[in-house]
């Protein structure tokens, strides 16, 4: 009996580590999710970051261009901001998966909408 516990329990530990996109999909009820830059990363993971998601978009078709000069999400002209826009860009392209906004730790998964004034996050 113990050990049919414990097989469940391990068994249920592997489906939920396979699937945590859902877990915060039905944390916020709607299934939206933002792939945004952590608070404590630092500068050259930032633009590295950058370079990196704005690269893959133009396999897909898409651009940077709302992060640069006359761009909508360019203000507030800060590397954390651009680069959070950037870094969800990439991930609402390639699928919304956890693994798609890891980028080297120095990113995070949110359910709030990070979207300001004029600058709307897909």
């Amino acid at each position: 009996m113990a050990k049919s516990i414990v097989s469940v329990f391990f068994f249920l530990l592997l489906v939920l580590s396979i699937d945590s996109g859902s877990l915060l999909k039905l944390a916020n009820g709607q299934g939206k999710t933002w792939c945004v830059a952590k608070p404590s990363a630092d500068a050259a993971a930032l633009a590295s970051n950058i370079d990196y998601a704005c690269n893959y978009l133009g396999l897909k078709g898409q651009n940077c261009s709302q992060i640069l000069p006359e761009g909508t999400c360019f203000d507030p002209d800060t590397l954390i901001n651009h680069a959070s826009y950037a870094m969800n860009s990439y991930y609402q392209a390639y699928g919304r998966q956890p693994h798609q906004c890891y980028f080297t730790d120095s990113a995070l998964i949110s359910i709030s909408d990070p979207s300001y004034g004029n600058c709307q996050y897909a």
